[in-house]
């Protein structure tokens, strides 16, 4: 087996005088974990891990960290990488063995003490990858690896658990509104960064002890009014098109929603539990997932939901967990101040992307003309903010025969906070009765995410912010 031969085409960089045209069409943009990844390559000892689902940006990061390590004076030829879903893997005739000891032999075959940095792209395609990366780890060789992999295959995801100690991963979701504004200008980098450092104070602020987080202390300032018709025109755009960034450049909506489903739903589904799980009827969680789809934010009974589906319980409660393993969607439980896990009765579920709902469902512009929706839009969005906050133990909807309030965010010790989303043009005080409710019961001032820009700063016990607001601070 040729080493040189296989690598050649993945790596340009090697090639004498080729490492400019090697990078020519990797985006100018990075995203901010991109950084944490870079400095835990060259200062934390154990393996990096770059997991997410499919078509995320995880080459491109591996892509944009060998292009500045290059620039940092690591020669080319100390920079591997390899795809581990090249064709010639799947030959008969290759022996995985030979081929992985031959890729580690020529990684420090060359003659100087310096590191070499091993990149191996989608490597839950390669048998036994955890064993072989264990081995050379363990036998200290001076090689330094990054991996990625497709967070969609449970296998992947019980395999690097027999690393733990030796791996340390990052977690990669579809592009947040944050960074697909960034994306899109970076010129606001300044301005956006600023907010998002604000946003983390709070966070700091917030999981010390929600009573004493008073967002006036740390100036919350409104989006200056120059900006808002940009972020407004973006946010739309967003609420349609999502966070995969392939998607941004294709032609028209048609194009653009088919690639979606056949990316992320089809090929997630039919290939990657199929051959992962021996998944049985694929059909069946297809239409599992096209039942949650319809109703994003909603509560979920599941013995309603079997029955709906024609299936017994037993069965959607073995789907369900599939279907978050793959990052396509999340859930939360009604709020309870015991973490005692009971068995699962009513629920409410999330999209990881939106964009996914709108290729599913094929919804286009009308989107935006319906006020429901676009509000369930907002909830979720909301979600996936929170999920990201530091010192958060759960979230919670709160719901008894009357009164719900969308989120219970809990930062452990008796310290809850509540958030209502309430994306409409006018609100009401009886709207926010329930929240006030339970910020007198909490001790706790509580946020409310609204639509309107001038809708913002503190009244009594809850902090309005506009939602794009809250999504540039908080996401």
């Amino acid at each position: 087996m040729n080493i040189s031969n296989l690598l050649a085409p993945y790596n340009p960089w090697r090639q004498d005088g080729n490492v400019d045209n090697a990078f020519k069409h990797l985006p100018q943009f990075k995203r901010p974990v991109f950084e944490d990844i870079f400095f835990a390559l060259k200062n934390v000892p154990q393996i990096i891990s770059i997991t997410g689902p499919r078509r995320v940006g995880k080459s491109t990061l591996i892509r944009q960290t060998i292009k500045k390590l290059i620039a940092e004076g690591v020669h080319p030829q100390r920079l591997i990488y390899y795809s581990m879903d090249d064709p010639a893997l799947l030959l008969t005739n290759t022996d995985h063995d030979k081929f992985f000891t031959a890729l580690m032999e020529h990684s420090v075959s060359m003659d100087a003490p310096d590191t070499t940095y091993v990149f191996l792209d989608e490597i839950q395609r390669f048998p036994g990858w955890e064993l072989f990366l264990k081995k050379y780890y363990d036998l200290d060789y001076p090689i330094r690896f990054c991996i990625s992999g497709s967070a969609t295959t449970p296998i992947f995801k019980k395999s690097r658990e027999s690393l733990l100690g030796r791996i340390k991963d990052f977690h990669v979701l579809p592009f947040s509104f944050r960074e697909f504004l960034l994306y899109h200008n970076l010129d606001l980098s300044v301005v956006l960064n600023n907010i998002y450092k604000t946003g983390k104070t709070i966070q700091g602020m917030l999981s010390e002890h929600f009573k004493y987080a008073d967002l006036e202390e740390v100036h919350v300032p409104q989006i200056e009014e120059h900006l808002r018709d940009n972020i407004s025109y973006y946010f739309e755009i967003f609420l349609k098109e999502g966070g995969f960034p392939e998607v941004w450049s294709l032609p028209d909506w048609e194009t653009k929603q088919s690639y979606l489903f056949d990316n992320q739903v089809k090929k997630v589904i039919l290939e990657d539990l199929v051959l992962t799980v021996e998944l049985r009827k694929p059909e069946m969680l297809k239409r599992f997932y096209i039942s949650l789809l319809e109703n994003p934010g909603r509560e979920i009974n599941f013995q309603k939901l079997a029955s709906d589906l024609g299936v017994s319980r037993a069965t959607i409660e073995t789907y369900f967990p599939l279907l978050e393993m793959t990052d396509l969607i999340r859930h939360i439980d009604r709020f309870s101040k015991s973490y005692i896990s009971t068995r699962r009765g009513n629920i409410k579920c999330y999209l990881t992307d939106l964009a996914l709902r709108n290729a599913v469902l094929r919804i286009g512009d009308t989107l935006l003309e319906d006020e429901a929706t676009v509000g369930l839009y907002a909830e979720n969005l909301v979600f996936n903010a929170l999920k990201k906050w530091q010192g958060v133990v759960n979230i919670g909807y709160y719901r008894d025969k009357t009164r719900e309030v969308d989120f219970i965010v809990s930062a452990g010790a008796g310290r809850y906070l509540p958030v209502e989303v309430k994306y409409k043009n006018n609100i009401n005080a009886g709207q926010l009765k329930v929240i006030r409710t339970l910020c007198k019961q909490f001790d706790q001032n509580g946020i409310v995410v609204t639509k309107q820009w001038d809708d913002f700063g503190k009244r009594d016990c809850l902090f309005y912010i506009p939602l794009p607001h809250f999504l540039l601070l908080f996401d």
